[in-house]
C-alpha cells in the first residue's frame, strides 16, 4: 500500500474520533438556562411574595441541583475527554506504528521490488541458460549421433582391417608354401639333374647294347641277304620269313621293355617331368555363420585305363573331408596346371573301391593342352615283387616289397621291412603314388601300409564344382562317404 494513502485514512479516523468525543455545548447551555415562568402565573397568586421566595429557592436549588449535574457531567466530559485523548494518543501511536510499519513495509516492497526484479533477471538468465543449454543438448546430441555413426565407420574399417589382415595372412601362409614348394622343387631339380645324369649313364649303356644288338641285326641281315641272293627264287617265302621276323622283333623290343624292371631313378625321373599341379579353394559356414575359405594344392599324374583319363590323388589332398555330419560347402574350385597349361576342374568324383581316392576326370584335349605324359594303370600288378613308392608333396621316392593280403582283396600290403629309400626322408604316408617297377601305376597309399589298386576308374559319387554348389547339399554326400570309409576294415582306415 502506498504510505500517502495510508495517512489520509489514517487522518480520516481521527477526525472521526474527535466528531464523537466534543460534547454537546447548545444542549448544555439550555439545561443551565433557568426555565421561564409564566408572569400572569405569578401575578394572579395572591402570596406572590412569598412563592417568589419559594420559586427562586426552588430554582436556585434546581440550579444547584442542575450545576451539581453539569459539574458531574463535566466531570463525567473531562473523563471522557481524558479517555478520547489518551483513545487518541494512542490511536495517535498506532497510526505512527502503521505509519512506521507503512514504511518498514513499503521498504520491504521496494526490497521485494529489488528482489522480484532480480529474479525476474535471474529468471531471464535462466531461461537463456536454459535456451542455450537445449542447444548445447541439442548439440551434444547431434555430436553423439555423429559420433556414433564414426564409432560404426570405424568398427566397419575395422572389421574390414581385421579381414583385410586375415587375407594378408592367407596370402603370407600361400606365399609361404609356395616358397616351401619351390625350395622342395629345387631339391627335387637337384635331385633330378643327379637322376638325369644317372640316367644318361644308363641310357648311354642301353645304347651299347643297341649298337649290340643292332650289329647282330646287320649281321643276321647280311645272312639273310646272302639267303636271300641263294634264295632268289623263292622272293615269296623270303618275304613271309623277313615280315615273320620284323614282327618278332617288335614284341621281342615290347617284351624286354615290359618285363625289364626300371631303377627308381628313372622312374622318379619320369614322373618329375610329367608332374601335373593341382589346386583347390574352397569356402563353407563355419561357427557364428562365418565363411571358412581353405586351399589345398598337390602333385599328381594322368593316368588312364585305354577309354577315359583321370588325375588322381587322396581326400586329404582336397579341402574336402568325410565326417558325420558332413559339411555343407558353398563354393568350390579347382584347376590342373604345368607350365604355363591351366586346366579347370569341372568336377571330381570318389572311387567305388575306396572312397577316400579323388578322381578328376581330363579330357583328350586337356590331357594334349597340358603336354604331359599319361601313364596306364597296370594290368598285371603281381609281376614284380618290388614296387616304386613316389611322395606326393614332400619329393621323396624309394622301392619298397609289397605282399597281397587275402583279407583286403584289392590292397597291397607294404612291407615295411624291406623299404629302400634312395632319396629324402622315405616314410610312405597316405596320398603318395605307387608304381610298378616297369612304370606303370599301381594305386595311391590309403594309409601308411596299405596301397589301394586302381584296374578300373568305377565310382560311387560325383561332385560338380563352381562358386555356389549349395544346390549339390555336399553334406549329404559326404556323410554317406563317410559311412562307407567307417564300412571297410580297420586296418584300411
Amino acid at each position: 500500500m502506498n504510505r500517502s494513502i495510508l495517512i489520509v485514512i489514517c487522518d480520516f479516523l481521527l477526525v472521526s474520533l474527535l466528531m464523537f468525543a466534543t460534547p454537546d455545548l447548545n444542549q448544555v447551555a439550555e439545561q443551565n438556562r433557568p426555565p421561564r415562568s409564566s408572569p400572569a402565573v405569578l401575578t394572579n397568586r395572591p402570596d406572590s411574595g412569598q412563592d417568589l421566595a419559594a420559586v427562586m429557592r426552588l430554582a436556585l436549588e434546581e440550579e444547584r441541583h442542575r450545576r451539581d449535574q453539569l459539574q458531574g457531567q463535566l466531570a463525567q466530559q473531562q473523563t471522557l475527554l481524558s479517555e478520547r485523548e489518551q483513545q487518541i494518543q494512542t490511536f495517535q501511536e498506532q497510526v505512527q506504528s502503521k505509519g512506521q510499519q507503512a514504511q518498514r513495509l513499503a521498504e520491504e516492497k521496494a526490497r521485494l521490488d529489488q528482489q522480484f526484479a532480480a529474479a525476474q533477471t535471474n529468471l531471464l538468465s535462466l531461461s537463456r541458460q536454459l535456451a542455450a543449454t537445449r542447444t548445447d543438448a541439442l548439440t551434444s546430441k547431434e555430436k553423439a549421433a555423429a559420433i556414433e555413426a564414426g564409432l560404426r565407420q570405424q568398427q566397419a574399417e575395422a572389421a574390414a582391417l581385421e579381414q583385410r589382415l586375415a587375407e594378408l595372412a592367407q596370402s603370407n601362409r600361400t606365399v609361404w608354401a609356395e616358397k616351401q614348394q619351390l625350395a622342395d622343387l629345387l631339391q627335387r631339380t637337384e635331385a633330378e639333374k643327379r637322376a638325369a645324369t644317372q640316367q644318361v649313364a644308363q641310357m648311354k649303356d642301353e645304347v651299347q647294347v643297341v649298337r649290340q644288338e643292332k650289329a647282330r641285326l646287320v649281321e643276321h641281315a647280311d645272312q639273310l641277304a646272302e639267303g636271300v641272293k641263294v634264295l632268289a627264287g623263292n622272293s615269296g617265302e623270303l618275304a613271309a620269313s623277313v615280315k615273320n621276323l620284323a614282327t618278332q622283333s617288335t614284341a621281342l623290343r615290347r617284351e624286354i621293355r615290359e618285363n625289364r624292371p626300371l631303377a627308381p631313378n628313372t622312374v622318379f625321373s619320369q614322373l618329375a617331368t610329367n608332374r601335373v599341379q593341382v589346386g583347390f579353394f574352397g569356402s563353407h559356414s563355419g561357427l557364428l555363420g562365418i565363411d571358412l575359405n581353405k586351399r589345398r594344392d598337390t602333385e599328381t599324374v594322368l593316368v588312364t585305363n585305354g577309354t577315359n583319363t583321370f588325375a588322381v590323388c587322396h581326400v586329404t589332398d582336397t579341402p574336402l573331408t568325410f565326417s558325420d555330419p558332413g559339411t555343407t560347402w558353398v563354393s568350390l574350385t579347382g584347376a590342373l596346371a604345368r607350365d604355363q597349361a591351366l586346366v579347370p576342374v569341372a568336377s571330381v568324383s570318389f572311387s567305388r573301391r575306396d572312397p577316400r581316392i579323388v578322381l578328376i576326370p581330363v579330357t583328350a584335349t586337356q590331357a594334349r593342352e597340358l603336354g604331359c605324359a599319361v601313364y596306364p594303370v597296370s594290368l598285371d600288378p603281381f609281376k614284380f615283387q618290388d614296387a616304386i613308392i613316389v611322395g606326393a608333396k614332400e619329393g621323396y621316392y624309394g622301392q619298397c616289397r609289397f605282399q597281397m593280403d587275402l583279407d583286403t582283396p584289392g590292397y597291397l600290403r607294404m612291407d615295411r621291412n624291406f623299404l629302400k629309400g634312395l632319396f629324402g626322408k622315405f616314410n610312405p604316408s597316405r596320398g603318395d603314388l605307387v608304381f610298378s617297377q616297369s612304370g606303370e601305376l599301381l594305386g595311391i597309399m590309403v594309409n601308411g601300409t596299405y596301397c589301394v589298386l586302381l584296374p578300373n576308374f568305377e565310382t560311387v559319387a560325383t561332385l560338380p564344382l563352381g562358386e555356389d554348389i549349395r544346390a549339390q547339399h555336399t553334406e549329404v554326400v559326404l556323410s554317406d562317404l563317410y559311412e562307407a570309409v567307417v564300412q571297410l576294415p580297420l586296418k584300411l582306415q
